[in-house]
């Protein structure tokens, strides 16, 4: 292969909701290259970028799986395509982040009959994030039921006025292979043979009215991004080098989203794409600088071949028998094999051993990777995703993936004892090579707690860790870490711990008054002992006794909070007394004193954001209420619709697969801690009932 320059390569992610085709059209765009031989498919399990178990087993993406390969634009021009196929199920989204981080251009996937979906809207928002180029393509136009026209209607009220027809569909539905081009006004004639050859003819006498007014709408949006072009376009119209530089800098600027058509799993299509990216999208060179963070300031990172080597890991995979491959994007200089960087985070530095091409799990050793391309690089001792390496010239980080927060929990344990530290070494191995999944033993409820996109993110980390560790755990709904506190104060609370055994005995005297302090103020202990009827060396353990009842609770066994103590009175015995006769007489005076201040539960309470199609929702908000939610607002984002509610963590067991049944798989929701607030008295009596019971049992 001739050397490729900089301004060669074009970086693309493929994005859509679930089930929108992007692992076959990266199937297609394989084929069509001459990169595979073989057309893969999903149902059979061959294709490249799903090669991982879980996700041949399932039949869906799960991880983003980098393949390149090489084409030539309209001009011969030889460019490298570097292609993130990422997954469309919510559960991975951050998969999708990551890859857009990385990426020039996004192809946007939507069902040409499902048309715009949860996943469409969700992507399309990250691309704003980090400014990629838009090109849609409408996928699966060979399908029954198939409607053009109603989804670019769709696509074009979702996301705006710049989304512009470039090619629309002669026929669709089983028939489909025919497409004609608006910029070229020609139209591509498709053999069925799935080889995706394709010979250009004019434009039929009865498509081209249609062929005209999409060429003309187009020309329009094109004008519309540039002033220049507008002026123009009143004055006598863009001639043909206007409209072709148009496409280009609308692209660049996100003023031009341009529309193509296919149908993947036929090979129909995919080369025009192909040429346009070529042609049209931008190369890590038209992409301008990346911003860093140096000592004293943010700078720019130019994509300069010549510059010194800095790099972006966005991805983390460990394979068995090969250990932890680190995916990157080169932004500036080259990096070859045996070099040596700074890793910017740690300050340790990290010595690229052999550096590799990938086309799914299929890798090919390079002895260099230049700016703007896409590698990965195998075995790096402390290097994890979102980490810059570069030269100790430059000692630069690039700014970090912000990934999404996790909208699932469950409490987890070995099955087999002594599998401890086994568990911890493989929660914190899938945390590295997944940031969406976080893992963390929570004290106050004495449970380990993983934390994910969902149902199927949760049980595919546990599937793994039985099949790379040999681990086998058992899951259940995390407690609730409710908390204790109360409503009014009681004055003048005793207790005396008296205790004779023979010899030297127990004696501790406290009188206390409890009293309610506002949300979120916490502890507060006031010593008010005069005169020395406690000895001031034991008050320190009237404040340790009241604070370890205080994290042992007293209704259900949870954190006590917001709460005043005051010490206004005791006594003492001069043989008897001791720190822990008072600390066990403090303990038991708050005990007494807190059941007859009104005590309550306190509940954490969340913010969600739920996002589903419209004709859903009297079944999502009738479920939010259900639960106890509080609906606080309701909006529109395009054709979605978007409760915002609050709703009881105790109510979200089983939220993400309810929600999913209710809309048939097409809303998704975020969650975000709020603050806490009291449990109403019919929840808070069967809540006491249930742990008093429970206590019961134990104490058999």
């Amino acid at each position: 292969m001739a050397e490729i320059k900089p301004g060669q390569i074009r970086n693309i992610t493929l994005i859509g909701h679930g089930g929108s085709g992007k692992t076959i059209l990266t199937e297609g765009i394989l084929y069509t290259t001459g990169a595979i031989n073989r057309f893969g498919k999903i149902d059979e399990g061959n294709t490249v970028s799903d090669f991982n178990k879980d996700e041949i087993e399932k039949q869906l993406s799960i991880n983003s799986s980098l393949v390149n390969t090489t084409w030539k634009g309209s001009k011969g021009e030889l460019c490298k395509l570097n292609i993130l196929d990422t997954p469309g199920y919510m559960d991975f989204l951050g998969e999708v982040k990551a890859a857009l981080r990385v990426t020039d251009t996004a192809v946007v996937l939507v069902d040409a009959f499902k048309g715009i979906e949860v996943g469409t809207e969700i992507c399309f928002r990250y691309t704003k994030e980090y400014n990629n180029n838009i090109v849609f393509v409408v996928n699966k136009l060979d399908t029954e039921n198939a409607n053009f026209e109603e989804t670019v209607s769709q696509i074009k009220e979702s996301f705006g006025p710049e989304v512009a027809v470039a090619q629309f569909p002669v026929d669709h539905g089983l028939g489909f292979h025919n497409i004609i081009d608006v910029v070229k006004m020609k139209m591509y004639k498709f053999d069925t043979s799935g080889k995706g050859e394709y010979k250009i003819e004019d434009i039929p006498a009865e498509m081209q009215k249609k062929a005209e007014d999409y060429r003309q709408n187009l020309i329009e949006a094109i004008a519309a991004e540039d002033d220049v072009l507008m002026e123009k376009f009143f004055e006598g119209g863009l001639n043909e080098d206007d409209i072709l530089q148009g496409l280009k800098n609308g692209l660049k600027v996100r003023k031009l989203f341009p529309v193509f058509c296919t149908s993947s799993i036929n090979n129909v299509g995919v080369r025009p794409l192909l040429e346009f990216i070529c042609d049209f999208c931008e190369s890590p060179v038209d992409a301008g600088p990346a911003k860093g963070k140096k000592q004293g300031g943010e700078i720019d990172i130019i994509p300069d071949v010549n510059g010194e080597p800095l790099l972006f890991v966005f991805k983390t995979m460990s394979e068995r028998n090969v250990g932890e491959f680190s995916f990157f994007r080169v932004y500036s200089g080259k990096v070859s094999a045996g070099m040596d960087l700074l890793n910017v985070a740690t300050g340790k530095s990290e010595r690229l051993s052999q550096i590799f091409s990938m086309n799914g799990k299929d890798r090919k050793e390079m002895t260099e990777a230049i700016c703007g391309d896409l590698a990965a690089v195998v075995k790096l001792k402390d290097t994890h995703t979102n980490n810059t390496l570069c030269s100790k010239n430059l000692s630069v980080e690039l700014n970090p993936i912000q990934f999404p927060e996790p909208n699932m929990t469950l409490a987890i344990y070995p099955r087999r004892k002594g599998d401890e530290d086994k568990m911890a070494t493989s929660l914190h191995s899938f945390h590295e090579e997944d940031p969406t999944f976080i893992a963390k033993y929570d004290p106050d409820i004495a449970q380990t707690l993983i934390y994910g996109q969902g149902e199927i993110h949760l049980n595919t980390i546990i599937n793994r860790m039985k099949s790379k560790y040999n681990l086998e755990v058992d899951v259940q709904e995390p407690r609730i870490p409710y908390r204790e506190t109360i409503r009014k104060s009681v004055q003048e609370v005793e207790y005396k711990h008296k205790k004779q055994t023979g010899g030297r005995g127990q004696y501790g005297h406290v009188v206390i008054t409890l009293e309610p302090k506002p949300r979120g103020e916490g502890f507060e202990f006031v010593n008010e002992i005069v005169g020395g009827v406690i000895p001031g060396r034991f008050i320190p353990a009237v404040e340790k006794g009241i604070i370890e009842i205080m994290s042992e609770g007293v209704l259900i066994g949870s954190k006590v909070i917001d709460i005043r103590v005051r010490l206004t009175f005791g006594s003492y015995h001069n043989v008897d007394s001791d720190e822990l006769s008072f600390k066990l007489a403090a303990k038991q005076a708050f005990k007494k004193g807190f059941k007859d201040a009104n005590p309550v539960l306190l509940e954490p309470i969340y913010n969600l954001d739920i996002k589903f199609p419209e004709e859903f929702m009297g079944a999502v908000s009738g479920d939010v209420s259900s639960r106890r939610g509080k609906i606080l607002g309701m909006e529109s984002e395009g054709r979605l619709q978007v409760i915002k509610c609050q709703m009881p963590l105790s109510e979200m067991s089983g939220y993400s697969s309810k929600l999913r049944s209710l809309t048939q798989g097409r809303g998704t929701y975020s969650r975000k801690y709020s603050h806490y607030e009291d449990v109403p008295k019919e929840v808070e009596q069967k809540v006491i009932a249930d742990y008093e019971k429970k206590k019961a049992e134990e104490n058999k």
